[in-house]
């Protein structure tokens, strides 16, 4: 079977090529795991308003909150946070606060940015783009991004309860389970090519032919 074939093959199977985005978010998963993040040199537990905002605001959305942490601005205490959130199997989204300006402490990015398996540029093009409502012309000072990390969406915000209550209620909560969807089929459609002899037996008669 041909690269080109191999490409194509698992579209009919999963039915990602032929369904809407509406079709795409209806075949999500409806209750999402959240881990939360928050990073400050001057922040503790107890006025961690930001991470608190992320925490209600899933919650009220009828995810689950999993684990919650805080650590400074540093980019090993960040990364190691990060991986060790992403390990637990519950976390679907990671949701990462503070640390995301241009400031010579602001290294959120820098740790987490290495870490992404895709980036999805779209969130902090539109972030900066709703932000703008609010804040005006500061909003190109922000560096929030998103990405992938295998099946598991990663969200870094600023540290502000008004700039995490923007991107939860504005882009978050109405598209990550529809970005985890996407992940979770895009990896079995990749397992399904690697391993023919677990399609269905019409697929696999189609591809047995005699093709080279």
């Amino acid at each position: 079977m041909l690269p080109s074939q191999k490409r194509t093959l698992a579209a009919p199977v999963l039915g990602l090529t032929n369904m809407s985005a509406e079709q795409h978010r209806q075949a999500a998963p409806t209750i999402l795991g959240f881990a939360i993040l928050t990073v400050s040199d001057t922040r503790a537990k107890r006025d961690d308003t930001s991470g608190d905002a992320i925490r209600e605001l899933a919650a009220a959305a009828g995810h689950r909150v999993i684990d919650s942490t805080l650590v400074p601005d540093d980019v090993a205490a960040i990364r190691g946070a990060v991986r060790r959130l992403l390990a637990l199997p519950e976390v679907d989204v990671l949701v990462v606060t503070g640390g995301t300006g241009f400031s010579p402490r602001d290294v959120t990015l820098d740790a987490v940015g290495p870490l992404l398996d895709q980036r999805v540029d779209g969130f902090g093009e539109l972030f900066r783009m709703i932000s703008w409502a609010q804040v005006g012309a500061a909003a190109m000072l922000s560096r929030a991004a998103a990405g992938l990390v295998g099946t598991r969406a990663v969200f870094l915000l600023p540290g502000s309860p008004k700039a995490v209550t923007l991107a939860m209620e504005g882009l978050i909560l109405p598209e990550a389970a529809h970005l985890v969807g996407q992940a979770r089929r895009t990896l079995t459609s990749l397992a399904l090519l690697s391993h023919p002899s677990a399609l269905p037996a019409g697929e696999k008669r189609e591809n047995d032919s005699g093709e080279a």
